[in-house]
C-alpha cells in the first residue's frame, strides 16, 4: 500500500511542478520574474526526481535497502538543486519588488549557498552509504536554513510593504517547508514515521509554485 500511495503522490507532484514550470516559462510574455519562477519550478521538480524516482523503483521492487547508492546519489543531487531553487527565488524577489543595489544581501545569498554546496560535496556526508552521519546532515543544513530564513524575511517584509496580495503567503510556504523538513533531518533515522513529514513539505513547495503561477495568470494577460 505504501508503495502505491507514495509512488502515485510523487508522480503527481513531479509532473505537476515541472508542467507548471514549463507553462510559466512559455506564458511569462517577457516578464522576467515569472520566467525565473518557471525555471525555479523546473529545477525543483527535476532535482527532486533524482531522489523520488529511485525511491519509487525501490518501493515497487526489492526494497529501499537494495537501492542505497541511487537513493544516496539522488539525495546528493537534490540537496544541490534545492539550493539553486532558493537562489532563483531570491532573484524572483528582486524582480517582483524592483530591488536594485543591495550588494551585501546578494553576497550573503551566494555565500550561504556556496557554503551549503561545499558542505554537500564533502565525503564525510557518506551519501552512498546506508549509514550517513547525522552530524553532517546538521552541518550542511545550517547554511541552508539560514538561506531559507533570509528569503522568508525578505518576502514577508516586501509583500507587507507593497500590499502584495498575490504573494502575501509566500513567506509562510517556506516556513512550512522548513518546519516539516527539519524534524526529518534530525529524527527520521531513529523514528521512521517522521519521514512522513516529507509529504506536507512537498505540498508546501507545490503551494509556492502555485502562488507564482496564479500571479502570472492574473498579471500577464
Amino acid at each position: 500500500m505504501q508503495a502505491i500511495v507514495e509512488t502515485a503522490f510523487d508522480a503527481v507532484y513531479l509532473i505537476s511542478v515541472i508542467t507548471i514550470g514549463v507553462l510559466m516559462i512559455r506564458g511569462s510574455k517577457g516578464d522576467r520574474q515569472f520566467r525565473l519562477f518557471g525555471w525555479m519550478a523546473v529545477v525543483l521538480g527535476a532535482g527532486d526526481s533524482f531522489h523520488l524516482i529511485p525511491r519509487a523503483l525501490a518501493l515497487c521492487t526489492t526494497g529501499l535497502e537494495n537501492y542505497t547508492v541511487p537513493l544516496g546519489l539522488g539525495k546528493w543531487i537534490t540537496s544541490v538543486t534545492m539550493t539553486v531553487f532558493y537562489v532563483l527565488l531570491y532573484y524572483v524577489w528582486r524582480q517582483r519588488y524592483k530591488i536594485t543595489g543591495q550588494n551585501g544581501l546578494t553576497a550573503a545569498v551566494y555565500i550561504l549557498s556556496a557554503v551549503r554546496v561545499a558542505l554537500c560535496m564533502m565525503p564525510q556526508n557518506q551519501w552512498l552509504s546506508a549509514e550517513s552521519p547525522l552530524s553532517w546532515g546538521i552541518y550542511r543544513n545550517i547554511p541552508f536554513a539560514l538561506l531559507g530564513l533570509l528569503i522568508i524575511l525578505l518576502f514577508y517584509r516586501s509583500a507587507k510593504e507593497h500590499n502584495d496580495r498575490a504573494f502575501r503567503w509566500m513567506w509562510l510556504t517556506i516556513v512550512l517547508s522548513f518546519g516539516f523538513y527539519i524534524p526529518v533531518v534530525l529524527w527520521a533515522d531513529t523514528i521512521p514515521m517522521i519521514g512522513m513529514l516529507m509529504i506536507p513539505k512537498t505540498c508546501a513547495y507545490v503551494w509556492t509554485v502555485l502562488i507564482g503561477y496564479f500571479a502570472m495568470k492574473k498579471e500577464c494577460r
